[in-house]
C-alpha cells in the first residue's frame, strides 16, 4: 500500500473554493483549534484523547446536524443525520499522540491503525450493508490521515479474495476470530503484497 499525500488544494472540491467563510466561522475554527490542542495529555488513555476529538468536531462543525458517537468498537463515527440510526458516513480510527507503533506515518502505511480502520470498514460495508460511507479518518489529533471511501472499495472491498478471507474470519471458520489475529494474519500480509 502506498500513500500518497495531497494537500488540501488538491483534493477539495473546487465548489469550495467558491464559498465564503463568514467571520465568525473562522473565530469559532480557532477558538476550538486551541482548546483541543490545550487538552491534549499524552499520558492518558486513548478514550479520553478520542473523546476530545470527538467534542472538537462537535463543536466546530457538527453538533446540530450529524450524530457522531462511537459505533459498536469503532471508536468515533459520523452519522449521515442527527441520530445514531442513520448509517455511518465517517468512520474514525483516533489514536494517542504517543502511539508512535499503531499510528500510521508517511513512511509506514501498514500500521495497526490501519488495520483497524480495514476491519471497520469491511465491517460496515459487509456486514452492515452501508454504502453510504464516504470517508475514514484516522487521527492521533496532530496529524489526520483522511481516506476517501472509494479507495477502500477498490483496494479491499473490490478483492474478492481477501473479502472471502474477512468473511470467513468473520464467521470463525479460520483458527481465530480475534481482532488482533486478523491484524497480523489478514491485513498486514494483504497490505504488505
Amino acid at each position: 500500500m502506498r500513500l500518497e499525500i495531497l494537500k488540501p488544494n488538491k483534493i477539495l472540491n473546487k465548489a469550495y473554493f467558491k464559498q465564503s467563510l463568514n467571520r465568525v466561522d473562522i473565530e469559532l475554527f480557532k477558538k476550538n483549534l486551541i482548546r483541543l490542542f490545550a487538552r491534549i495529555n499524552d499520558s492518558e488513555s486513548e478514550e479520553h484523547n478520542k473523546n476530545i476529538v470527538s467534542d472538537f468536531l462537535k463543536d466546530t462543525f457538527y453538533k446540530t446536524d450529524y450524530e457522531i458517537n462511537t459505533a459498536g468498537r469503532k471508536d468515533l463515527v459520523i452519522h449521515l443525520g442527527k441520530s445514531s440510526s442513520e448509517p455511518v458516513a465517517v468512520i474514525i480510527e483516533a489514536k494517542r499522540p504517543d502511539d508512535k507503533a499503531g499510528m500510521i506515518t508517511n513512511q509506514k502505511a501498514n500500521a495497526k491503525s490501519v488495520h483497524e480502520l480495514i476491519h471497520y470498514y469491511l465491517h460496515e460495508r459487509f456486514i452492515k450493508n452501508n454504502k453510504e460511507i464516504r470517508n475514514l479518518i484516522i487521527t492521533d489529533i496532530y496529524q489526520w490521515y483522511i481516506f476517501d471511501s472509494t479507495e477502500f472499495e477498490r483496494y479491499f472491498f473490490n478483492n474478492k479474495q481477501f473479502v472471502k478471507t474477512y468473511q470467513d474470519w468473520h464467521n470463525g471458520i479460520l483458527p481465530s476470530k480475534n481482532t488482533d489475529w486478523f491484524y497480523q494474519e489478514i491485513a498486514k500480509p494483504f497490505i504488505d503484497k
